[in-house]
């Protein structure tokens, strides 16, 4: 089973990208997704999680300028970015974790570049 991540690019400040990452995994109504991120030199931090019953959660710097989001029926879960920062700038990651299995699968990362 893949994750496919799609959709970073570069942007000016204070601009918006969509990120999609899609898959082909059975029972995906059920899965645990994230958006991860990682900028040169620092860490992969969480930037936002949504579980099987859609319940989100937001690193602080992000919340209330991006929003998860997930379609069932595509298979398929968005990070919407609104407001974005230059410290915003790192490659994305998404992320799924399904009940039944233990691994972690984990998306090739999209990179997105915000010009201040």
């Amino acid at each position: 089973v893949q994750l496919q991540a799609s959709g970073g690019g570069l942007v000016q400040a204070g601009g918006s990208l969509r990120l999609s990452c899609a898959t082909s995994g059975s029972g995906f109504s059920f899965w645990t997704l994230g958006w991860y991120r990682q900028a040169p030199g620092k860490q992969r931090e969480l930037v936002a999680g949504i579980s099987g019953s859609s319940f989100t959660n937001y690193a602080d710097s992000v919340k209330g300028r991006f929003t998860i989001t997930r379609d069932n029926a595509k298979k398929t879960v968005y990070l919407q970015m609104n407001s974005l920062k230059p410290e915003d700038t790192a490659v994305y990651y998404c992320n799924a974790r399904r009940p039944w299995e233990s691994d972690v699968l984990w998306g090739q990362g999209t990179l997105v570049t915000v010009s201040s």
